[in-house]
Parts: C-alpha cells; sequence; structure tokens
C-alpha cells in the first residue's frame, strides 16, 4: 500500500507525517534518535492493510517538521508528549494504537501513564519502562558504559559537530555499524538519515531531547502509575545500547503485558528485522483484548 507525506498543523508546529491507509482507527508510530518518519516505511503499508490509518510524523527537532526549537526546555517531556496528544486530536480518530521505538518509545511509555489520550493498545520496541531505566542508570555500571553518549551529549555545541562531521558519518555509523543485518541500511537509506541530521538547526534539536531528559532525571524515578492499556514489547536482543536485563520488572509497571524477543537483531529492530517484527505486532493486534499473543 502507498505511503504519502501530509503536513499537519498541530501544537504549533507542522509535522511531516509519512500516512497509508484511511478510516478513524489510527496508529501512530513515533521514531527514535537519530531516525525520522522513514524508519516505519516498513510497517506503515501492513498497518494499513489492517485497517488502520498509519502515521509516521517526524518528530520534534526532526527531519521536515518545522519549525525546529533550538533551546533545551522546548524538549521536556510534558512538551513532547502535548506534540502526540495535538497530532491523535487532528487526526480526528476514534481508536488510537500508540507505537514507538528508541525515543519515541519512551515518550509512548510516558504519554500512556499519564493517560493523556485514550489509547487501545501500546508498542514498545527497545526502549525500557523509564522508571527501570533510571534504576539502571543509578546502579548499573555496566548499563552506565553502554549509556556513555547521553552524558557526551549535554556538552554544548561539540556532539552537533561530531555528529554532522564528514557528511554526517557518526549518523551513518549509528546505523550501519550496529545493525548486525545491514540489508535494509543501504548507501541510499544512509544518506536519508545523514540529510535529514544536517536540515538547518535539527541536529542540535535532536540532541536537545537527550538534554532535557538529563535534566528532568528526577521524575524518572517515579512513583509511575501502572498502565492499563494492553502492552507490546518487540525487542531485539543485539542491542549495543540496552541490555536485556532492562524488561526485568516490567510487569510491575504494566496491567496486560506481552514481550517478544527477537534474537540476532540490534536496536533498530523494526527496520532490521521488519518481515519477523510486523508478524509479531499483526498477531498481537487481531488478538481479542484481553487475551494477549503471548510472549516469546
Amino acid at each position: 500500500m502507498a505511503i504519502a507525506t501530509r503536513r499537519i498543523t498541530a501544537n504549533g508546529f507542522e509535522f511531516a507525517v509519512d500516512e497509508a491507509g484511511v478510516g478513524d482507527r489510527l496508529a501512530l508510530c513515533l521514531h527514535g534518535f537519530p531516525e525520522s518518519r522513514f524508519s516505519w516505511r516498513f510497517q506503515l503499508p501492513m498497518l494499513a492493510a489492517m485497517g488502520y490509518r498509519a502515521w509516521a510524523p517526524d518528530l520534534r527537532g526532526y527531519g521536515q517538521t518545522e519549525p525546529k526549537p533550538q533551546d533545551v526546555a522546548s524538549y521536556r517531556i510534558d512538551r513532547l508528549m502535548e506534540d502526540v496528544a495535538a497530532l491523535i486530536d487532528a487526526s480526528g480518530a476514534t481508536s488510537v494504537t500508540l507505537i514507538g521505538h528508541d525515543w519515541g518509545a519512551g515518550l509512548a511509555w510516558t504519554f500512556a501513564a499519564n493517560h493523556v489520550r485514550p489509547l487501545e493498545r501500546l508498542v514498545i520496541m527497545n526502549v525500557p519502562h523509564p522508571a527501570i531505566m533510571s534504576a539502571h542508570l543509578r546502579r548499573s555500571w555496566a548499563q552506565l558504559k553502554k549509556s556513555w553518549y547521553m552524558f557526551f551529549f549535554q556538552l554544548p555545541g561539540l556532539p552537533e559537530r561530531a555528529m554532522t562531521a564528514a557528511d554526517a558519518r557518526a549518523i551513518r555509523n549509528a546505523f550501519h555499524g550496529m545493525a548486525l543485518d545491514k540489508t535494509n541500511f543501504t548507501p541510499e537509506v544512509l544518506d536519508r538519515y545523514a540529510a535529514d541530521a544536517q536540515r538547518p538547526g535539527a541536529m542540535r534539536g535532536m540532541i536537545n531531547w537527550y538534554r532535557a531528559a538529563m535534566r528532568e532525571q528526577g521524575k524518572l524515578a517515579g512513583p509511575w502509575p501502572v498502565i492499563e492499556t494492553p502492552t507490546l514489547i518487540v525487542w531485539g536482543e543485539e542491542d549495543a545500547a540496552l541490555g536485556i536485563e532492562l524488561l526485568d520488572g516490567t510487569d510491575e509497571h504494566v496491567r496486560d503485558l506481552t514481550i517478544s524477543r527477537l534474537p540476532g537483531v540490534s536496536h533498530w529492530v523494526q527496520q532490521e528485522a521488519p518481515t519477523a517484527v510486523n508478524a509479531i505486532v499483526q498477531s498481537w493486534l487481531e488478538a481479542p483484548r484481553g487475551a494477549p499473543a503471548g510472549s516469546g
């Protein structure tokens, strides 16, 4: 099914949104760092074929969404949740399934926990619940070593220059270097991400997500309300940035939880293994509520 790009005005922004499908059941897909709406290219047609209107926006600070605020405060989590709510409202949807990967998953976790808008289903890919991430950053030397870049990103100016130097070589390496199966990370795909990161103001906006999060670390510890929305986690087990142990304890934060683990797949799970991910997501979304598709 064809993917078209739309401009959606919401919360003072002009969001670039890739769309597939029609109807009043919205599947809203939130990308991570250093990605863009393009990261959902394999999932949008599948969701549309299931009867969803599937949207994948360039999030605040990214890609073709404008403007790109340059101040850190604009990337506080409550501001980002306002964007998600505004996109949902702009869609006019009567039901919403929220899907997120990486930073988009962190935003999706927080949005669901705060009950900002009613959600039918929640799908999370390769990011732990914020409370678990916070605990590991406080206690786990292994996770701290893996998260070194989060601290590097707190420096002023230098990270932006480092990430965009040599035609954004670091952006390209983030995908090609971490992926185990590099088939879907062709030179053309890497060019797309490198070009998006080099748009005026983009790199600072992208990194400001990390700066704002670090300043709000105290909020991550909680307490967090239990998420009542049925939730699926899809996790590539060979994630170089986030250890598989970060899944432990998730059931304390989610009432109805299904976990599907994919061995031999990296952090870029929905791009690296789209056939497997799509099969898992489709099976789970088609399962009646109250009857999870199971864990794998």
